[in-house]
């Protein structure tokens, strides 16, 4: 969460010329509500059951880019699910970068509503501490804050070869 997939993928996808689908998005668009409505109303365990089902459906497409949620990859298997899929990146991030992207956007991510500063960087090392195992598995990692050019697509495309 923050660390630029959105961003990032949609830079990768134009200069691949390959579509791009962020399943929050996606998530959004076929539950005709907002991610932290879902959250409110059915809770976690129901939108990761929602998000699983969407990785499964966009799998099936071919010549994308897709970014995940940060919580994607920790939930039933979806991990080893995107790696035999294709070409699975983590943009790392230190926490003080991370905590610098939230703090100025927490309300309007569902995980992050009403936690004071020093609660969100408690849950930044928290979540990153339970997660990066996952992340760390990734086919390739690529720093967060570096600016995906040719070079950075390149490597890219040789790795998905």
């Amino acid at each position: 969460m923050g660390s630029g997939k959105t961003t990032q993928g949609k830079k990768i996808a134009r200069m691949m010329g390959y579509d791009f689908y962020d399943m929050d998005q996606v998530i959004s668009t076929n539950e005709k509500r907002s991610i932290p409505d879902i959250f409110n109303t059915n809770g976690e365990d129901y939108f990761r059951e929602i998000e699983k089902m969407t990785l499964l459906d966009l799998s099936h497409k071919e010549k994308v880019v897709i970014s995940t949620g940060g919580g994607t990859p920790c939930h039933e298997k979806n991990l080893n699910f995107m790696k035999s899929k294709g070409l699975v990146i983590y943009l790392k991030m230190t926490p003080a970068a991370l905590f610098s992207r939230l703090q100025q956007s927490s309300g309007t991510r569902p995980l992050l509503f009403n936690k004071s500063p020093d609660e969100l960087k408690a849950y930044i090392i928290e979540k990153l501490t339970e997660r990066e195992p996952f992340y760390n598995q990734a086919h390739m990692t690529l720093d967060g804050l570096e600016r995906v050019d040719e070079r950075v697509v390149n490597a890219i495309q040789r790795m998905s070869i």
